[in-house]
């Protein structure tokens, strides 16, 4: 099997607020395959968009290591260091804050090809802006090229963002909600227009998301991580995943995705946790983080014990989960029932 484009091993981050150490991802490993579609899914808060500015460079982590193609990047320097940086691309999740509204889109998207010598004279940079704006579906051109950001609509925005992104013909894109700032209605245009960059451009995307639902549209031939305050608690192929979820907190986010059909929703199992209310980071709970709120918790053991990413030996091999319940044969009982 060939080497992953990129690799996270036990990477920690942690940020002060005043005097106190707020403990934002522990423990995070996991690999980017290349070509493939990995989804990290998790309420605000769980860490995913800094292990998405961790993965692209802007953000170091507190302790941990990441390897690009096999190197750590912390060990690059010179050209190894600048591929790297022009080979891992972030989209962000608000087009109206990452794109200069000073600027016309033009010479937005032209800095990086002069920057990065892929041009040289202004008609090739006018021309090469031109093409990636037809690759992102912003046509006719001429009626894009020279606006400003704010005479755009908040979907044409986010395809000039992606446009940005491609300029450095990046390996890998990591999309941090890419979509949940533009209407619904034009969300799964961008989408299929990502998954056909994918084919075109032989780009891989780690795309962040709050909704499971979109994760399992976008990633349904790659691989969907769960995270919870700032862990992965599930890991693995998006169908088997999404058709077996084994980790409580999938399965409480699975049940409450809306079906379509109105049959299924009213039939559908609602599971109910013990406890609305999400720990503060600061104040995380021993052993593990989702045990005060899980329905299926055991005591003395998840309250205790921190549990691993691991494959549960009565599964197909396919998901990792981190849960005791779950990694057990044991049939998973509502506590206190």
């Amino acid at each position: 099997m060939s080497e992953p484009v990129i690799r996270l091993e036990n990477i920690y981050r942690n940020f002060k607020k005043g005097r106190e150490v707020v403990p934002v991802l522990q423990d995070i490993s996991f690999d980017v395959n290349s070509l493939e579609f990995l989804c990290l899914v998790g309420e605000s808060g769980c860490g995913k968009t800094t292990t998405g500015k961790i993965i692209s460079g802007l953000l170091p982590p507190s302790s941990g290591t990441i390897f690009f193609e096999g190197k750590d990047i912390s060990k690059l320097r010179g050209k190894e260091q600048k591929r790297y940086r022009r080979s891992v691309q972030i989209i962000h999740q608000d087009p109206y804050a990452s794109l200069n509204p000073t600027q016309t889109i033009y010479d937005m998207i032209s800095y990086p090809l002069f920057h990065h010598k892929f041009v040289r004279t202004a008609n090739d940079a006018r021309r090469r802006v031109s093409e990636l704006l037809e690759l992102v579906d912003l046509t006719p051109v001429e009626d894009v090229i020279d606006k400003y950001p704010h005479q755009l609509s908040g979907g044409q925005r986010q395809r000039v963002s992606i446009a940005r992104a491609l300029t450095t013909e990046p390996s890998v894109i990591v999309a941090d909600e890419s979509v949940s700032m533009v209407d619904v209605s034009i969300r799964i245009g961008l989408l299929q227009m990502m998954m056909d960059l994918r084919d075109q451009l032989g780009v891989t995307i780690v795309f962040i998301t709050h909704d499971l639902a979109l994760a399992k549209y976008f990633a349904w031939q790659g691989r969907i991580g769960v995270m919870y305050l700032g862990r992965i608690v599930e890991l693995g192929k998006t169908q088997q995943l999404i058709a077996n979820p084994q980790h409580p907190y999938t399965k409480v986010l699975l049940s409450a995705i809306p079906e379509p059909d109105p049959e299924k929703t009213r039939n559908k199992q609602h599971i109910q946790l013990r406890s609305e209310d999400i720990p503060r980071l600061t104040e995380l709970p021993s052993g593990c983080s989702f045990h005060p709120r899980c329905p299926w918790y055991i005591e003395n053991t998840c309250d205790v014990e921190v549990p691993q990413l691991l494959i549960p030996q009565h599964t197909d091999g396919e998901v990792e989960v981190a849960c005791f319940p779950a990694q057990t044969e044991k049939e998973l009982v509502l506590h206190g029932s």
